[in-house]
């Protein structure tokens, strides 16, 4: 997979190719799975009552259910 952002710089533009192969599309993806289960579960099971609170204020305000 191939990201091209083209910039313009004084009338010239300059393209900019990002290639991300499988595998690191994977780890990014996998990645970000853990790091939001770990934000999710710790706000939820957090016996910090802050933490807990505004994850729970944030929830209703967003109309998520969450009871």
């Amino acid at each position: 997979m191939s990201i091209s952002t083209p910039h313009q710089t004084s009338g010239t533009t300059i393209t900019t190719v990002v290639t991300a192969t499988l595998s690191q599309r994977l780890v990014a993806a996998v990645s970000a799975m853990f790091l939001g289960a770990f934000l999710v579960y710790f706000a939820g099971f957090s016996h910090i009552d802050a933490v807990h609170n505004a994850a729970h204020d944030t929830r209703h305000s967003s109309a998520f259910p969450c009871h």
